[in-house]
């Protein structure tokens, strides 16, 4: 087995791939369980959430130009506040949260299916599932351009809600809208913010991409900028067009938002396929990568260290990231993987804003550099919102 990565990615397919994890991790499944919180609000938890990430996104895009490694917070962690056990322990969080993010986007695009094809939900899950893993086997330019293209068909997917749900007569909520409940749009910002992982994601691919000094702030910071208003105008769509209590008791939310079109009710639920087969791969090419990179910097897990000499591909992390996957997916709803996925991610932020806020008082010097106001700023959101997903699971 070969030891390296191969470098084939450019900046569109890497932003594309940011885009697509990010919108395939959230929108197309999560719009109810954010809307049964919020109400009519959930744009406004949304907005909130994005604000949320924005500023950890900005400290990413620091650290992958400092540190571009394919585990890239295991790597910040250890250098920022050296602490070698913490950084291990923080890449296998990345790693479980990829997995259960993974999961929670197969269980919903198997939801979707269900709509337009007769196939039982279990066996949409394994069919999906065993399909993707394959896919993330055969190379990163391989699976990452298959991503690109399911991206666009998934924003053509968010259009078109967008037109439907503005095209549709407004629900009475939506004219009459109550006051704002403020400690509902709380617990519907942390689990919005599930709908925003992925930026993160992209750090982890540093090893597969060309000129990454340039290249990786650029993705981070544009894919979160397009998919903060692609979640903002689809939100609104959704809680204009359909009921709070329809939206609220669905897997396949935007399916509703369709149906008020009038028109062919399987296109949208064909889409939203799509978009949930990008998210599922792109989390698991990232987890892969995340235990290769952990490969490196823990003896225990050197195993997963290894590339397949033909493919470039970490084979073996890669089948056990699809594998707990597919379990997970199986055995739990969506928004108890979403709430999970959350809480993990939060915590890891916290991490690694402050290790940032170290390794620049240590060197301040890098070829992208953000204020240091930024990762204080950003641990702190990232610590308060924290608070709030503990306190909504619990």
């Amino acid at each position: 087995m070969g030891e390296g990565l191969k470098r084939r990615l450019g900046p569109f397919l890497l932003t594309a791939y940011g885009v697509g994890v990010m919108v395939g991790a959230g929108i197309y499944v999560l719009v109810g369980a954010v809307a049964a919180e919020a109400g009519i609000w959930a744009p406004l938890a949304f907005v909130a959430a994005g604000l949320i990430a924005a500023p950890s996104a900005l400290s990413y895009a620091e650290l992958s130009v400092r540190l571009p490694e394919a585990a890239g917070e295991v790597a910040y962690v250890e250098e920022g506040l050296r602490l070698h056990r913490l950084s291990v322990l923080v890449g296998l969080a990345i790693v479980a949260a990829g997995i259960i993010s993974a999961a929670a986007v197969l269980r919903g695009g198997a939801g979707y299916l269900t709509l337009v094809a007769p196939v039982g939900q279990e066996a949409a899950i394994l069919g999906l599932g065993l399909a993707l893993t394959g896919v993330a086997l055969v190379g990163v330019l391989e699976s990452v351009a298959f991503a690109a293209i399911l991206t666009l068909i998934e924003i053509t997917g968010l259009v078109l809600v967008v037109w439907a749900g503005f095209s549709a007569p407004a629900v009475a909520g939506y004219l009459a809208p109550p006051v704002i409940p403020w400690m509902g749009v709380a617990s519907a910002t942390a689990l919005a913010f599930f709908a925003f992982i992925g930026f993160e994601d992209i750090v982890n691919m540093a090893e597969e991409v060309r000129d990454p000094t340039r290249t990786m702030p650029r993705a981070i910071l544009a894919a979160l900028a397009i998919t903060t208003v692609l979640y903002l105008t689809v939100s609104t769509a959704a809680v204009r067009a359909v009921p709070q209590g329809a939206l609220a008791g669905s897997e396949s939310p935007l399916a509703l938002v369709w149906a008020t079109s009038g028109l062919a009710a399987g296109i949208l639920p064909a889409i939203a396929v799509a978009a949930a087969l990008n998210g599922v791969l792109a989390q698991v090419v990232m987890a892969a990568r995340v235990l290769f990179g952990l490969g490196k910097r823990a003896e225990s897990l050197a195993v997963f260290h290894r590339a397949h000499p033909r493919l470039g591909t970490p084979v073996l992390a890669t089948v056990l990231a699809g594998g707990l996957m597919l379990i997970a997916a199986l055995m739990l709803p969506v928004s108890a993987l979403a709430e999970a996925t959350s809480v993990t991610l939060l915590s890891v932020f916290v991490l690694v804003n402050l290790s940032l806020v170290f390794l620049k008082r240590r060197a301040p010097e890098a070829p992208f550099r953000v204020p240091m106001a930024v990762p204080v700023f950003g641990g702190l959101a990232s610590a308060m919102a924290l608070g709030f997903a503990i306190w909504g699971v619990v």
